[in-house]
């Protein structure tokens, strides 16, 4: 938490709905965790309560348990299934419609992404946001409408105290605690001393609210049970593999053995790429009324997993189901470097808690080693 030398400072929770309210004054979309079917989701929040308030989770292989408590914790859950991803990379977006006649033919532009407000972000995701960042913004092609979504986006992570046993990001180097690329950072602190948040306000954008809202610094006391927090979580996540490393082992092993041993056990279901945090394929759909008048065309999510993503003329180029987890993690942990420059893994372990038979990412890659 001592990323800009700054002040810290500490903030209850009433602190935080003032500004939630302030933010929403701003025009902001604030949008962050609800409790809904059973899991921690992501939602557009109208108001502070509907934040969801003193959940905790248990994950393991294919594995998610979720209870309350009476302590009105924010962030006491490690993931839930989605990332916010969702909301700068839609699964659904209309890129254009058009309406026609034989008289006229008209044609409208995707409307463009409201100004949001992140809230409880984790540094894995975020991390994962920097990633999305050169996919998007970076070489020949620019999504505009991404663009102009993370230009606006104001973001309040949280650091996550009680990783889940699928976490790795310790590992990739990309958490518990976020360095930067974000306006405000809080760490959540339940103990003997009270319920708390030790607050790091980085931006300038953020510094604004300091005086405006008349926060409360954080004593050296109040630093250190943060920190320690912290230590207790980097400390809970063992080491799992050297992401560098990685990247020349499947290189090296594309013909090994344990990728058939994999793909007997796989469902090519596309649950492991629906959840990534930084998966990014996509398909685009026309669609036309019966009269012929009206045409749209959409953006979707699509996945390495759906047998006719690969489709081209004359058949699929990877027709079975080895070839298919081979692309997805051949492609997340090695040649995404050639790419982007960087793993396409943050560690949030989304992959293992959501698959359903319980594949493990960083026992796959341990497997190849061999």
């Amino acid at each position: 938490m001592r990323s800009n030398g700054k002040e810290k400072y500490c903030l209850t929770t009433e602190d935080l709905a003032i500004l939630f309210k302030e933010l929403k004054h701003q025009g902001f979309l604030n949008v962050g965790p609800v409790f809904r079917d059973g899991v921690v989701m992501l939602d557009h929040l109208g108001d502070f309560t509907q934040i969801a308030k003193g959940y905790y989770d248990e994950q393991n292989k294919g594995q998610y348990r979720i209870e309350q408590k009476d302590d009105n914790s924010f962030f006491q859950y490690t993931l839930g299934p989605q990332s916010f991803k969702k909301f700068l990379h839609p699964p659904k977006r209309k890129l254009w419609e058009a309406d026609g006649s034989q008289e006229n033919f008209k044609i409208s532009v995707r409307e463009d992404p409201s100004k949001m407000a992140f809230w409880g972000i984790r540094s894995c995701d975020l991390s994962a946001i920097k990633i999305l960042d050169k996919v998007f913004l970076e070489g020949p092609f620019i999504n505009e409408w991404y663009k102009k979504a993370r230009e606006q986006l104001f973001i309040i992570s949280a650091a996550c105290t009680r990783p889940s046993d699928n976490c790795f990001c310790t590992s990739m180097g990309t958490g518990p605690v976020p360095k930067d690329d974000f306006d405000i950072s809080l760490v959540e602190v339940l103990n003997h001393s009270g319920h708390y948040f030790l607050a790091d306000f980085k931006s300038d954008k953020a510094s604004t609210f300091i005086n405006v809202l008349d926060f409360k610094r954080a004593g050296q006391v109040e630093i250190q049970y943060a920190e320690e927090h912290i230590e207790k979580a980097i400390d809970s996540m063992p080491f799992r593999f050297d992401p560098s490393q990685a990247a020349t082992t499947i290189k090296a092993n594309l013909e090994h053995r344990h990728w058939e041993e994999v793909a007997e056990k796989c469902l090519s279901c596309a649950n492991c790429t629906m959840v990534c945090p930084t998966c990014f394929c996509t398909s685009t759909e026309d669609i036309t009324d019966l009269s012929g008048d009206h045409s749209e065309r959409w953006l979707r999510w699509d996945s390495c997993f759906n047998g006719e993503f690969s489709f081209i003329h004359g058949g699929r180029v990877r027709n079975s189901t080895k070839s298919r987890y081979r692309q997805w993690m051949s492609h997340k942990l090695s040649s995404w470097y050639d790419q982007f420059g960087t793993s396409g893994c943050v560690g949030c372990g989304r992959c293992i808690t959501w698959c359903p038979v319980g594949i493990d990412i960083t026992e796959e890659l341990k497997a190849i080693e061999n």
